[in-house]
């Protein structure tokens, strides 16, 4: 895949997400559905990769970079991350002076909501990848009651389903 359309096709989905996980659809329908560049296994691996390191969740996307392209794809991840945060400013400016209008109070929400809804759409063909048995349909049903039911760090559902994993290949 050429450079260029890579990094385009990685910032759209960072532009168009307000949230790290956010921009999951889009990549996905970009690059797993439409070009075919990257498999839902893969897409799985780099969201694990940005959730497990150090930084803000949409680094994954430098992960997706690696995965099309090695690493000048993951240059072009990185750039398509660090963009948004340049383009912010001005948008930051113009947006500021007009908060209080009830008008764009009532946009943002809405796309607060079509951003959660756009996220469980890919979560579910990503989950059909990633549960691929018993040990993993109860890893995945523990982390999500252990996230709802308590205010604990994400870090100790990486590091249980870890253990839990290298337990159950013992």
């Amino acid at each position: 895949m050429n450079l260029l359309v890579l990094y385009l096709l990685l910032l759209k989905g960072t532009v168009t997400s307000f949230t790290g996980l956010a921009s999951l659809p889009v990549v996905r329908h970009d690059l797993v559905e439409t070009h075919h560049v990257l498999t839902d296994r893969q897409l799985n691996a780099a969201v694990v990769a940005g959730r497990t390191a150090p930084g803000a969740n949409g680094l994954y996307i430098v992960s997706v970079g690696y995965f099309v392209a090695g690493v000048p794809g993951a240059v072009m991840g990185t750039l398509a991350v660090m963009t948004p945060a340049f383009l912010i400013i001005p948008m930051l400016r113009y947006l500021g002076a007009r908060a209080n209008r009830s008008a764009l109070k009532s946009a943002i929400q809405c796309v607060m909501l079509a951003a959660a809804g756009l996220v469980v759409s890919a979560a579910v063909p990503l989950a059909r990848d990633a549960l691929t048995g018993p040990v993993a349909v109860a890893i995945a049903l523990a982390s999500f009651l252990f996230l709802v039911f308590t205010r604990k760090d994400t870090l100790w559902v990486v590091l249980g389903s870890a253990l839990v994993g290298l337990l159950a290949k013992l």
